[in-house]
């Protein structure tokens, strides 16, 4: 597992980006070679999506042969919702660059067998190949996706109810009116994710502080869902520091100085033309 804390969310963002961006090209990928990438939602993932873009529209970096999976999708919120997670995909993400629309899958919360929906999603990852790299967010309460405390860590993509928490946090979407917030959604499970190669998570801001106390210093704990990812043979948490607050002075310490080590090697915020 690795740590990786830089000094503000636009920096987090930026190395987030670059890694991905790097991954994709290392990866090479072409018509009978796609990477695969996992794709959150939420306000943590846009300052990474944007650099995406900018890395494309530069000429940098393209998804011509990249296919995508999202973690979850609201039920019973129609796709032309401004709210639902096809229209935050299309309208931050996905309309902006080169991705073939067949290549991007997101789960229908209308469908009419929501359970069926979510057993093709596992096996389009399947028949995919897998996922090379699953990117994620977390919830205040620790979770991944919509897999709330208690969630069982090796669940698959199911139909979740969501937590008081988590509607009182999505009301802000929804003019903070509670009875507008979707209460249930489809969601990838914690054994999906951790099936992928690799996992990166994004956690910033001083709310998400002790979240990220929970997943990396105590235990593994269905209660804190992002901790299950301690047992991933290659995780990245990459972070601000708003976001090391809980944390020990020692931990803080320690994966900085990883990343000194690190810098040269693998450090994404190396120009990738240089090929460093």
């Amino acid at each position: 597992m690795r740590l990786v804390i830089l000094d503000n969310y636009d920096l987090a963002s930026e190395w987030a980006a670059k890694y991905i961006c790097n991954r994709i090209i290392q990866f090479k990928p072409g018509q009978n070679r796609y990477f695969t990438l996992g794709l959150p939602t939420g306000s943590t993932p846009l300052g990474c999506y944007k650099k995406l873009i900018e890395y494309h529209k530069s000429g940098d970096l393209s998804f011509k042969y990249v296919k995508t999976f999202n973690m979850d999708e609201y039920v019973g919120l129609p796709r032309n919702h401004p709210e639902s997670y096809h229209s935050y995909m299309w309208n931050n993400f996905f309309k902006h660059i080169d991705i073939d629309p067949n290549n991007a899958h997101i789960l229908d919360g209308n469908a009419a067998d929501l359970q069926a929906e979510c057993d093709a999603f596992e096996r389009k990852i399947e028949e995919a190949g897998g996922i090379d790299l699953f990117v994620g967010g977390i919830g205040p309460d620790g979770h991944i996706a919509f897999n709330e405390p208690g969630s069982s860590l090796v669940s698959r993509t199911r139909l979740k109810t969501l937590a008081m928490d988590t509607i009182l946090a999505n009301a802000k979407y929804f003019d903070g009116d509670l009875s507008k917030v979707p209460t249930m959604a489809l969601t990838v499970g914690v054994g999906t994710v951790m099936d992928a190669r690799e996992v990166m998570i994004l956690i910033t801001g001083a709310h998400k502080a002790f979240a990220l106390y929970k997943a990396i210093e105590e235990g593994v704990n269905h209660m804190w869902t992002v901790s299950a990812f301690q047992q991933h043979p290659r995780t990245i948490f990459v972070c601000d520091e708003d976001a090391t607050l809980e944390l020990r002075v020692k931990t803080v310490k320690y994966f900085k100085g990883l990343m000194h080590v690190h810098n040269k090697l693998v450090d994404p915020l190396y120009s990738m033309k240089e090929g460093n």
